[in-house]
């Protein structure tokens, strides 16, 4: 499934997603989102998927929602006009209305399609992800940004706005609060490496070996057990228990479903004969 905005091929058990417009940064407007989110519903769907490397064509990531083409300001799925009507009588959406209708209507479910994917899920951030393109790239699982690769949070210094999909949710937990609050008001570039040490990311690499070190990751990834992977996914994605005991109880749910599967006699009996073993996700 592939178009001119968006590359998705699947390759022994690794699905490959390509964002595809290069002349715009391959900035997000309302046909890439909806091919985003078409592209995450087949990858859960296929049992045969193991792990996702998202990528992007060109010199950049992703520049954000496209504000010149169709971008957050169109509206949600019915357009900006159908998207609240303006007040009365089907009048010209407000920049508002649009803007929380595109968001509820194509943004956010773009973003829990992917966050929510049982599969692990690589990124390779080359050049620039601000923005919308930002808070993409937090969807992996296993982030890795080339050298001259930069995040940047231009919500507020630009346009007056605030961070969005999820970037409110995943910054403060990943980077803390006082670093995530910084990023948002102030909208300064976070070069690569210094994301990979504030643990935005999972590494910073060279820009020639990026598209290398992302491919051996994922193919890695694919090899290895996917029941456990979606547990420690859905373990980490869960409500934040208010206590240490509540997060234990919720571990031994997990492990305890894992320890009768097909996978862990796998990786006992080849651990016991010390050999590498042989996963099937099941």
């Amino acid at each position: 499934m592939s178009s001119e905005t968006l590359i998705f091929e699947r390759r022994d058990g690794v699905a490959y997603v390509t964002l595809n417009r290069p002349d715009r940064l391959n900035a997000l407007d309302a046909h890439l989102i909806a091919e985003l989110t078409a592209a995450a519903i087949s990858i859960e769907a296929d049992t045969a998927v193991r792990a996702v490397l998202l990528r992007a064509a060109g010199r950049a990531f992703c520049a954000g929602a496209d504000l010149m083409r169709g971008g957050i300001l169109e509206g949600g799925a019915g357009g900006a006009g159908g998207a609240g009507g303006g007040g009365g009588g089907g009048g010209q959406a407000s920049p508002g209305e649009a803007v929380g209708a595109s968001l509820r209507d194509q943004f956010n479910p773009m973003i829990s399609a992917w966050c929510g994917l049982r599969v692990p899920v690589v990124v390779a951030v080359g050049g620039v992800a601000a923005g919308a393109g930002a808070s993409l790239a937090l969807v992996g699982d296993l982030v890795l940004a080339a050298r001259s690769a930069s995040f940047l949070q231009l919500f507020a210094p630009k346009l007056g706005l605030m961070p969005d999909l999820g970037s409110t949710f995943h910054l403060p937990r990943m980077i803390g609060t006082a670093r995530a609050k910084g990023l948002a008001l102030l909208g300064e570039e976070l070069k690569a490496v210094d994301a990979a040490a504030w643990g935005l990311i999972w590494a910073c690499v060279e820009d020639a070996d990026l598209d290398a070190e992302a491919e051996a990751l994922v193919r890695r990834l694919a090899l290895g057990p996917t029941l456990a992977y979606s547990r420690i996914k859905a373990t980490f994605n869960a409500e934040l228990p208010e206590t240490l005991e509540e997060q234990l109880a919720l571990e031994a749910r997990a492990q305890a479903a894992l320890a009768d599967s097909e996978d862990f006699a796998e990786g006992l009996t080849a651990f016991r004969g010390k050999r590498a073993p042989q996963f099937k996700g099941r």
